[in-house]
């Protein structure tokens, strides 16, 4: 017999919600308190980062003997695509003087700013794997962190970000980043972009997970299409050159400076050979590997490829055994699993619930401890609410947002997290919706110093392919912040870097025999090639990762 829905729910889900709405009236004014440190450490265990198996040493490399995922090792320890035999790099078909390979919120401000550094547009080649604007950050939702009021401070935000990170970012580069935040918005205020403000003019600023104060700013809950929006005009107004659907399949070297790369089209399949005195490597993270399995809030170009180019080329990794899990992806329906539900939910008074109706956890911790936290409650005190397709998760308690915030909130505040569930047939404002973390963010990467910069000489990196700002948790709102920052950086310093530079270097693919001849002495016997460009979805594995119906 067929299972009776009631308002997009089963009629058993439906029934538990019952409990969450009794307990609502008693819960609207408790949170649960925050935890100790020693708390945080404990509820830690029960991550994905510490769970057992997953992981091993890299064999080969500058960073060999780091711990990483094996998804991500395997890519590592993969065969590069490409060889001498199989381009002619006598052919050269572009010659800008800087190559950005990713045309997200990092790749693209750089390119802006080199320009306004002094760099002629047509010396400046932007290349993305699908179109210009397709990347995590048109989805980042939250908002963009930045001390620019008066009880707010550099210093602030640099503790608060340090300590989110367990004290393992790079101090320097942290330094760089809160420095920079509030530069950042008003230049986004400069370029026109509509962040949401208060009657009085001033931003409406929010808490994020792990924060001291109050330093979010947001555009609804579509933060970072808001933000490329105007970046990307700025960017078209300039005239900078871009082509799109060329991922860049390897990097040319002449020793340890970077002097090109190979693109390849992939529509025709034919390959294209840049010479360039700089590469600004800003192509995303690792979401699409789906790290232990878990579901993504990810797009589909996320494939760890510049991650994988840039140590083929000799540049150091930092924090390669770190994940970051959203605590709060969705767990129901179906169809959007792993989707993700902004933190700024639970800023507005959200709280993840349990099957009894009961809070659990302050709903504002650091996201490693408030994921943590949710996977405690399901799996080992069993007190999450199953799915029809197997899966677990537990009620973020929507419906108290405007309890606390007044009608006709949710519908202001986050329009598109209401049509993502209106589509069937949920109300967010009557009734919880389920949640479970979801694989969000590459907290390591390929390591800059504060000016974006590799341990290649003339490779920069920025956006989440970088490593060293987060250590090992990201807070809600420095991912679009540190991309606009480092890429700001990113430009700036290729500019006058390029300017001083007159040679452009040869072009050769050895650092590729190099690696081969790695993988071989450390006998690697493997089928694998990498970067995998795309991600794999054929076939039953594929399908279980998301759908446990086998």
């Amino acid at each position: 017999m067929a299972e009776k829905y009631i308002e997009g729910y089963p009629e058993y889900m439906y029934k538990l919600i019952q409990k969450v709405h009794k307990t609502r009236s008693k819960r609207k004014d408790y949170v649960p308190e925050a935890m100790t440190p020693e708390e945080r450490e404990d509820v830690l265990q029960y991550h994905p980062d510490f769970a057992k198996g997953g992981k091993r040493k890299l064999k080969i490399g500058v960073n060999k003997g780091d711990i990483a995922p094996d998804e991500v090792v395997d890519l590592i320890e993969a065969y590069p695509l490409i060889g001498k035999k199989d381009v002619d790099l006598s052919r050269v078909d572009y010659s800008p003087e800087i190559l950005i390979i990713g045309g997200g919120l990092a790749g693209t401000s750089a390119a802006i700013w080199a320009n306004m550094m002094g760099v002629k547009a047509e010396k400046i080649l932007l290349t993305n794997k699908l179109r210009h604007g397709d990347a995590n950050s048109i989805m980042a939702e939250g908002g963009t962190q930045a001390a620019d009021r008066e009880n707010d401070s550099p210093a602030k935000h640099f503790i608060d970000t340090i300590g989110g990170g367990h004290f393992t970012n790079k101090p320097d580069v942290v330094r760089a980043l809160v420095s920079d935040a509030p530069v950042i918005m008003d230049w986004l205020c400069d370029l026109g972009a509509l962040l949401d403000q208060e009657d009085n003019g001033e931003f409406v600023e929010k808490w994020g997970g792990g924060t001291s104060i109050k330093r979010m700013h947001s555009c609804a809950d579509y933060t970072g299409l808001e933000e490329l929006r105007v970046i990307k005009d700025e960017f078209e107004n300039r005239q900078i050159p871009v082509i799109e659907h060329y991922p860049v399949i390897e990097l040319l070297t002449d020793g340890n400076k970077v002097t090109g790369a190979v693109l390849w089209n992939l529509e025709t399949g034919e390959y294209k050979i840049v010479k360039s005195k700089v590469v600004i490597m800003a192509t995303g993270g690792f979401g699409r590997l789906h790290i232990r399995g878990f579901p993504t809030t990810n797009h589909y170009g996320a494939t760890y490829d510049g991650v994988v180019l840039s140590y083929h080329a000799g540049a150091k990794l930092i924090d390669t055994d770190t994940v970051q899990y959203h605590p709060t992806g969705a767990a129901y329906p179906v169809q959007i699993i792993g989707f993700l539900l902004t933190e700024k939910l639970r800023s507005s008074g959200a709280q993840p619930v349990n099957i009894d109706g009961n809070s659990f956890v302050f709903p504002l911790e650091p996201r490693d401890v408030e994921a943590s936290a949710i996977i405690k409650e399901c799996y080992v005190k069993n007190k999450g609410v199953n799915t029809p397709t197997g899966l677990r998760g537990v009620w973020l308690d929507t419906p108290l947002i405007e309890v606390k915030n007044g009608e006709g909130y949710i519908d202001k505040a986050f329009p598109g997290m209401k049509r993502m569930y209106e589509r069937f047939g949920i109300d967010m404002v009557k009734n919880p919706v389920l949640i479970f973390p979801t694989l969000h963010y590459q907290n390591g990467g390929v390591e800059i110093d504060p000016w974006s910069r590799t341990s290649v000489e003339g490779l920069y990196a920025a956006g989440e392919v970088a490593g060293g700002i987060h250590g090992k948790n990201r807070l809600m709102g420095n991912s679009t912040l540190g991309t606009m920052v480092f890429g700001r950086r990113a430009g700036i310093d290729a500019a006058k870097f390029v300017k001083k530079t007159k040679s452009w270097g040869k072009l050769t693919l050895n650092h590729v025999d190099k690696y081969v001849k790695m993988l071989k002495d450390a006998k690697i016997k493997t089928d694998r090639r990498a970067p995998i460009i795309l991600p794999e979805y054929r076939g039953k594995a594929a399908l279980a990762r998301m759908i446990d119906v086998f």
